[in-house]
């Protein structure tokens, strides 16, 4: 059963043919290095000829040092996709050199480090000369809550007094503050250089003392979840270190390294984190560093309540889920689509009409909030959830027996991104990066010769946070704001757009037009 459903498998991909483009060529890729390189301080600005040059070897060079890569200085595929990454948009200039010298204070006498603490603030570019200073959070995307945004901005700066001299606190309205949180559009008079360009690139930048700005893209998919959209708390942490006078560190798992980390059981700073703003400021008032606590603890600052109305004055339409990103979607047999956000849901009818936030526990007990993945199984009705490595399944609103299991007894990946049922093939599959999962007849074991990659879903991207059944036996998927149509014919993406712009029937309109799913 298992050898045949590969071969059927098999058969509809290659109906397809090859869902990828053609790699970039070989003067494209380093016109492309160029820009970059120039942009983020490796390559001395209109550098004759530099594509031929050995200023470009050794830039591609410093670049591969800083971000952990073979240093080999040439333009391989491992770093055109370093480069390709989301990351800050303050140059990296001179995190070498200054990464040497802190590595050289950490083992030098008192003199010595007196001396390279000095040449390090006049490198920087200075720093504040006074240990409290005053911030101000400008504005903030509008699908925040403003006590998550404030709480995530308090506990970023938190960070930093914790291990230094430094005291921060919100300044009202009616007073100037030293360090401004400003959210922009595009170009926002920064220079062309400065000006952001949507989800993905830059995400933000700052500058340092005693401008005292940083900057975010309006228009990024902002999250305090550690696994969905851009992580909030740590880019703000991180241009933070920034406005203080930090710049770029090369050090793995830093704080202040250019591409932003990933929260986890070790420490938001690191040792050369807590080192660079020691150097600037000292350490905290007494000689004691309070304890520094695991990144996971500030992965949710989200505590909007589900039954609160969304403010229609500001023009705003639909329910809550319209205006943010959900956690995942998933559709019932009896074509009612199901969108999970936290500790809710809603109901959404063909109509395109939405229910009231429900609670999750109130209808299907001992589910946890923040659900991964949801896909109701279109031969016998049940629904199966995902979180972390346990998956439930439930007949209605009963958990069967013998569930919640551990998901990684049938080979499931832990944390997926997402769970649809796959008509042709009367299959669930599970998604999960750059891979994707097919799940065995009747249970949650993985088919044989699994997981593949995402070429076979020609244009879908990696991240998905769920899927549909489309009109015209077509598939949706959906990641943040926006929506995937993929054609079971060709197997490829044939459309995309924004969900709640574009689908009436998401429940995100006044009125419903018609538009139907089914």
């Amino acid at each position: 059963m298992a050898l045949s459903f590969r071969i059927q498998l098999q058969v509809l991909l290659l109906l397809a043919g090859p869902g990828l483009g053609a790699p970039p060529k070989a003067g494209e890729r380093r016109r492309e290095a160029e820009v970059f390189l120039e942009k983020y301080g490796y390559l001395r600005e209109h550098a004759p000829e530099a594509s031929s040059s050995p200023q470009l070897t050794d830039a591609i060079r410093e670049f591969q040092w800083v971000s952990h890569l073979p240093v080999s200085g040439l333009l391989d595929t491992a770093t055109m996709r370093q480069m390709a990454l989301p990351r800050c948009g303050v140059v990296d200039t001179e995190s070498h050199s200054a990464w040497t010298e802190r590595l050289g204070s950490l083992f030098a006498g008192r003199r010595a480090k007196m001396r390279l603490k000095k040449r390090f603030v006049q490198q920087r570019g200075g720093k504040w000369y006074k240990r409290h200073l005053s911030y101000r959070l400008v504005n903030w995307p509008q699908y925040l809550p403003e006590s998550a945004m404030r709480r995530a901005v308090q506990a970023a700066f938190q960070v930093w007094s914790n291990v230094s001299s430094l005291e921060f606190w919100e300044a009202p309205e009616s007073v100037p503050a030293d360090i401004r949180l400003t959210f922009f559009q595009g170009d926002h008079n920064d220079g062309l250089s400065n000006a952001f360009d949507g989800p993905g690139g830059a995400l933000a930048h700052a500058f340092l003392p005693r401008r005292g700005e940083a900057h975010f893209d309006q228009d990024e998919r902002w999250s305090f979840k550690s696994r969905r959209g851009r992580n909030l708390f740590v880019v703000l942490a991180h241009e933070i270190g920034h406005t203080l006078g930090l710049g770029h560190s090369p050090a793995p798992r830093a704080l202040m390294a250019p591409y932003y980390k990933r929260l986890g059981r070790d420490s938001v700073l690191n040792w050369d984190d807590v080192l660079a703003i020691q150097n600037l400021y000292g350490q905290p008032l007494g000689g004691s560093v309070a304890e520094q606590l695991p990144g996971k603890l500030f992965t949710h600052f989200e505590d909007w309540d589900p039954h609160r109305p969304w403010d229609r004055t500001s023009g705003a339409r639909g329910p809550y889920y319209c205006h943010t990103f959900f956690d995942t979607i998933t559709a019932d047999k009896d074509h009612r689509v199901y969108i999970f956000k936290g500790n809710s849901f809603w109901e959404v009818g063909a109509d395109g009409n939405a229910s009231e936030p429900q609670l999750l526990q109130e209808k299907w007990a001992s589910l946890p909030p923040h659900i991964e993945a949801a896909v109701v199984s279109q031969d016998d009705g049940d629904f199966y959830f995902f979180k972390g490595s346990r998956c439930w399944r439930f007949r209605g609103s009963r958990l069967l027996k013998g569930y919640p299991q551990l998901c990684r007894a049938g080979g499931l990946p832990r944390h997926p991104d997402a769970a649809f049922f796959f008509p042709p093939l009367h299959r669930i599959v599970l998604f999960k990066g750059p891979q994707y999962y097919v799940l065995a007849d009747g249970g949650l074991q993985i088919e044989p010769y699994y997981p593949r990659g995402l070429r076979d879903w020609g244009g879908v991207p990696s991240g998905i946070q769920g899927a549909l059944p489309g009109p015209e036996g077509s598939i949706l998927f959906f990641r943040d704001d926006r929506y995937w149509r993929f054609d079971q014919i060709s197997l490829k993406v044939v459309a995309t757009g924004q969900w709640a712009e574009e689908l009436p029937w998401m429940g995100c309109w006044d009125a419903n037009s018609g538009g139907v799913l089914f």
